[in-house]
Parts: C-alpha cells; structure tokens; sequence
C-alpha cells in the first residue's frame, strides 16, 4: 500500500515552464554525433526551453528526442556565426558553454532575461569566430 511518503512511477508527466519569466535559446553548431543532438533538443524540453538553433544537417533521431519535437521549435541553419549576430540582433545576451581564461562558474552566473547559450562542438568546443561574438563564457566546473 502506497503511502505520502513513497515513491511512484509516473511516466510522461506533462512539461513545466520556467518558474520564472525567461527566454532561453540554445544554439548549437554542427555536432559530431546526431544522438548528442537528440539528447540535448530532449533536455531542453524537460527544461522548458522552447527554442532550438542547430547549425549543420545533421538528422534529429525521434526516438532520443521523444516528445521534445513537440514541444521545441527546431530552427535549422548552416553555420553559426551568423545565428550569434541575428540573436544579438534580436536583443538576446550571448552565453557560451566553454573553458576559456575568463568563464564564470555555471552557479555563480546571473543569466539576464533573454539569453542565447551557445553550446560548442563535442571535441573541439567553439570556434574562436563564434567566441569572438559572445557577451559571456561559462563553464561547468569539475
């Protein structure tokens, strides 16, 4: 008998937004692997982010990505350069995920109400032209 306390499965509990009022973006360059994309397009929607640039050619696999294709608008572009300089445009702060000799720790950035975080290539992280357009790094510390 099941009682406050415990734990029960539930499956496919509907998506959350954000607590509070935001506008994330991610933008990705052209990745490596099409699972990694898969899973990063899945994470965004558990996490209520609703837009997602991918730069490349790269197929979405449904089966990683799951419900996430309903809920994320998918924008595809060739390079991402030019995606940085149209969210700047747009009036987004451009956050990268990387070690560089000036990222901030994750947990002590203020993310602004409007950010595009750019997530870099597998292996070789960002570009220095799309580093050169950013506003701020971060990095998750290990």
């Amino acid at each position: 008998m099941a009682t406050d306390d415990d734990f029960i499965h539930e499956r496919h509990k509907p998506p959350t937004s954000l607590t509070r009022p935001r506008e994330i973006v991610l933008a990705i360059p052209p990745l490596r692997s099409q699972v990694n994309l898969a899973r990063i397009i899945r994470v965004a929607g558990c996490c209520g982010i609703t837009r997602v640039i991918a730069c490349g050619n790269m197929r979405i696999d449904p089966k990683i990505a799951r419900d996430a294709l309903d809920q994320v608008d998918v924008q595809r572009r060739r390079t991402l350069p030019p995606v940085l300089k149209d969210l700047a445009s747009e009036g987004f702060h451009l956050v990268g995920l990387e070690q560089t000799s000036n990222s901030v720790n994750l947990h002590e950035f203020q993310f602004p109400r409007r950010t595009a975080l750019v997530i870099g290539h597998e292996r070789m992280g960002l570009e220095q032209d799309s580093l050169n357009l950013l506003q701020s790094v971060v990095e998750i510390p290990v």
